[in-house]
């Protein structure tokens, strides 16, 4: 594709007024000082059909492989319509709402399971409305490998898709187009300087080094999202996102495992510390004077501290019997935790047996993808079976227990018990991992603290110990030092 042709496609944009400088809300709700507007396309034919004509040829350079196109509604439709007319190409149309009447599908069109679709965008900010779209398609059984954008506004977008295993194509970056309207004389130098700096100061994914400084796109390492960026995920589970905005709001990836024998004593310990922690992780089931009166104060005191409840449980039966276990007993578990854990040797039977329970209740469960304990056989190929498995069903898992990070979608929460200041095993096997050894080189999000809190003088002043240390972590993976 020659340059020639992009910079008086970019001067066009221009003319009709497609490009303006000033001041627009995005649909993040970011303030920009420049808005890509090509809605008006519609009513400039000649150029519809250039752009158009220009993301073919992107497509067709790329070598890219697709059944059918989809364009992102409502501005990516008509350039999608017209590639798919002009190339003979099947086209499939993604509804922002189902219809309440006839078929109520989402995605109208003929296609088959495990087909691959190619979306069309017109501009990229955060990648998000590409994450939505491809949501809407995933789960109607397609595959989504590439997208193609006219406008990238180099924030974060390419970034973004990746760590989804989507690849993003722009036809012109935002720096571009700024260096082609200045040359033009369209704009002068000082607003072309004042928009570079505020794409460069709004990077949607976090793209900042550990000294804090910016790093051209090409350049760019350590690229994370925060807690709080990865809680607006378009398909994040809804449970993820509400521990996330906790995590973030009481700066704690702190998990305190009150493995205690007391229901008096751990509701004692809940009430004191629920201040200080995202999630509190029980036994109920070695509680010595457990009562049905035990659910309901617990459920209080997450209330009143917010916090999350998770029930280690770890079930490891097959669909029908882990179903009994989470609704019934004398537990009744599904009732008052908010997260359940399981094994995954049964297969995916156990997640379901679990999801058929949680899911009409808003409840997650955690797939235990590793161990802490020495000589743990959850490593190497079964690990890989536990990622496959919780993809596949994403409504329900939302993370995994684990030693480090196996996952690079941001939308799975990783959790990493056997944490303490100090390195070390006890005499059962135990392995003990630091705050910053989890959060900064393995990656994981939670940690998951018990003795090192329980065995304690001064339980609340540990906890606020692992609390800072394990937010320290956090903020320096970020690269935001120790704000």
């Amino acid at each position: 594709m020659e340059d020639a042709s992009i910079d008086a496609l970019i001067l066009k944009l221009h003319d009709v007024n497609a490009v303006k400088f000033g001041e627009y809300k995005l649909k993040s709700g970011m303030l920009t000082p420049i808005y890509i507007d090509l809605r008006v396309l519609v009513s400039y034919p000649v150029i519809m059909n250039q752009v158009s004509s220009i993301i073919y040829q992107r497509a067709q350079e790329e070598g890219l492989q697709f059944d059918s196109v989809c364009g992102v509604p409502y501005t990516a439709l008509p350039m999608a319509t017209i590639i798919c007319s002009q190339h003979e190409l099947p086209m499939l149309i993604r509804r922002k709402e189902a219809k309440d009447y006839g078929t109520k599908r989402l995605v109208e069109g003929s296609f088959r399971k495990g087909d691959t679709c190619l979306i069309i965008e017109d501009t990229v900010t955060s990648g998000s409305s590409i994450l939505e779209t491809a949501e809407v398609l995933f789960k109607e059984g397609l595959k989504v490998t590439d997208a193609i954008v006219l406008m990238d506004r180099e924030q974060g977008g390419v970034e973004m898709l990746a760590s989804q295993g989507i690849k993003l194509h722009p036809i012109i970056s935002m720096f571009k187009l700024l260096n082609v309207l200045q040359a033009g004389g369209r704009i002068d130098a000082q607003t072309a300087q004042s928009v570079h700096k505020f794409i460069l100061d709004n990077n949607t994914f976090s793209c900042k080094e550990k000294n804090g400084s910016h790093v051209p796109a090409t350049k760019k390492q350590n690229v994370e999202l925060s807690y709080a960026d990865r809680a607006e995920l378009p398909n994040v589970h809804p449970l993820a996102s509400k521990l996330l905005k906790i995590m973030e709001e009481k700066q704690s990836n702190l998990c305190v495992s009150a493995d205690m024998t007391s229901g008096e004593e751990l509701l004692q310990l809940a009430d004191s510390l629920g201040p200080s922690i995202c999630m509190l992780k029980t036994h109920v089931d070695i509680l010595k004077d457990y009562t049905v009166a035990f659910n309901q104060k617990l459920q209080a005191l997450a209330n009143k501290h917010n916090f999350l409840i998770f029930e280690d449980r770890k079930f490891a039966d097959i669909g029908n019997t882990v179903k009994h276990q989470y609704e019934g007993g004398l537990y009744q578990i599904s009732s008052w935790a908010h997260i359940v854990n399981a094994h995954a040797v049964p297969g995916p039977g156990v997640v379901k047996g679990l999801s058929a329970v949680g899911k009409p209740l808003g409840r997650g469960c955690l797939l235990i993808a590793q161990m802490s304990s020495q000589g743990s056989l959850a490593t190497g190929e079964y690990t890989k079976a536990v990622l496959e498995m919780a993809e596949e069903q994403s409504d329900f898992v939302i993370g995994f227990i684990c030693g480090s990070k196996i996952s690079k979608r941001p939308e799975f929460v990783h959790m990493t018990p056997g944490v303490q200041m100090q390195a070390g095993g006890d005499a059962l096997g135990q392995q003990y991992t630091t705050p910053e050894e989890v959060l900064c080189n393995k990656g994981s999000d939670v940690l998951i603290v018990g003795r090192g809190i329980l065995e304690a003088p001064d339980r609340l002043k540990a906890a606020e110990s692992y609390r800072k240390s394990g937010w320290e972590a956090y903020t320096k993976r970020l690269g935001r030092g120790g704000q």
